[in-house]
């Protein structure tokens, strides 16, 4: 008798039960696009972001005087001068704990030469560099992709592949050399002297628009430092630092065992860089705080923008929700106040009226997940040019949130079925 009494009241009401399913479907579409979205762009952005360059930088540890992470002090003069890092222990970058967050890396070797008299400094490194990696990975890194931002204003990028004495001149070097694209150019270093020819002109307006840049090999050839680095920049896919970041920041050492195992396991840059320096020997990895910093406030921003679309859409269905059950009760009336007044009890009877709204819910939700599922591959197609991968926690959660806005937005209407006295309602009939 239950069931038909639901199945009764939705068809009766059927415009009622479909705008209320509609009203449910758009918040439940919002929703779904949105956390789907906020869970999957913490990657996308960051990955945006990394066409603006390293987050990481590794130098030696003789090199940092005082590190901004763990305080690691120097030595002398001497050996800040002769330390270096390993060329060999590159790979081992791609074996730390989040050696998949670990989008690119590319190592670096820089000195002073001489071009037509003048003294110049002149940087090695990979530019569209192969590397076979310990862990049978293949990876495709260099400065090709971690200088995105740079222009290329004469000739093209270097392909150390095809072209081994190969070199890039930064345009105010260029200017002041008159050094054009197809130039060969003669660099004497303390070591050697190479004949290079100049594959591109480019602008990044910084320092480096006054130096050569070329092949890590040819670089340690002249300043003879044959399989050592002096420093490495690296691309990582990062979680925003909280309280327990900045405070493994500052010592490691102090955190107790649980907060250590927490800290060491998540994608922090403070944490990402304490692994580097595990397996990179002598070494000392600081992040870049502008880039990290400025990754950090964008993705918390962007997800508060998707929480706040959430809670709006989720708001606005409530209060739709309201209306319309409140209205299909006042129709039913004179059927409700018949029910009391053959001894219904209002739990019963309020049971029935939610009953027939969450039906109309579950219809509405899940036809809602679909398309907000759309919705969510329209966003990530249109704005980071990829789909949005599907969040299966997307499904408990939405699930609840329609449950708990329904019920809400049934309240004043149960409220009302509450006060209505069969008396009034059947002799109003």
């Amino acid at each position: 008798m239950f069931l038909r009494m639901v199945r009764g009241a939705l068809f009766r009401q059927k415009g009622k039960m479909l705008m209320i399913a509609f009203t449910i479907l758009l918040g439940s579409s919002l929703a779904t696009a949105m956390l789907n979205v906020m869970f999957d762009v913490g990657d996308k952005v960051n990955k945006e972001l990394k066409a603006y360059g390293a987050n990481i930088t590794v130098v030696p540890k003789e090199n940092s005087v005082i590190d901004d992470i763990y305080q690691v002090e120097g030595d002398d003069e001497d050996n800040i001068k002769s330390a270096y890092l390993k060329e060999e222990e590159l790979g081992k970058i791609k074996t730390i704990f989040w050696a998949f967050n670990i989008v690119d890396f590319t190592p670096f070797i820089d000195s002073t030469v001489s071009v037509d008299g003048e003294d110049v400094t002149i940087v090695g490194s990979w530019f569209n560099h192969h590397l076979s990696l310990p862990t049978g990975e293949e990876l495709d890194t260099g400065i090709t992709s971690l200088r995105a931002w740079w222009e290329i204003t004469d000739g093209k990028w270097l392909d150390e592949q095809k072209q081994e004495d190969g070199a890039m001149v930064g345009t105010l070097l260029a200017e002041k050399l008159n050094i054009k694209a197809g130039d060969k150019i003669t660099v004497s270093g303390k070591a050697g002297k190479k004949e290079l020819t100049v594959t591109g002109i480019f602008d990044c307006g910084a320092d480096e628009d006054e130096q050569i840049y070329t092949s890590l090999d040819n670089a340690q050839y002249l300043s003879g430092t044959d399989g050592l680095l002096s420093s490495i920049e690296v691309s990582a896919l990062t979680t925003p630092d909280n309280e327990l970041a900045r405070r493994a920041a500052k010592d490691p050492g102090q955190l107790s065992i649980a907060d250590y195992e927490t800290w060491y396991c998540t994608a922090y840059v403070s944490s990402i860089c304490y692994q580097i320096q595990e397996v990179i020997t002598g070494s000392v990895a600081s992040p870049v705080r502008q880039v990290a910093d400025s990754e950090g406030a964008i993705m918390e921003k962007t997800e508060l923008l998707m929480i706040l679309i959430t809670v709006l859409s989720l708001v606005g269905s409530a209060l739709g929700i309201s209306n319309l059950v409140t209205a299909s009760v006042m129709e039913r009336s004179n059927e409700l106040g018949l029910l009391k007044a053959i001894g219904a009890k209002d739990g019963a009877i309020s049971i029935l009226v939610l009953t027939e709204i969450m039906i109309t819910a579950i219809v509405g939700g899940v036809a809602g997940y679909f398309v907000g599922y759309g919705f969510a591959q329209v966003i990530g197609n249109t704005v980071f040019g990829s789909a949005t991968e599907m969040k299966l926690m997307v499904i408990p959660i939405v699930s609840v949130l329609i449950v708990c806005v329904t019920l809400i937005g049934s309240i004043p209407a149960i409220k009302t079925l509450l006060r209505m006295k069969p008396a009034e309602v059947l002799h109003g009939r």
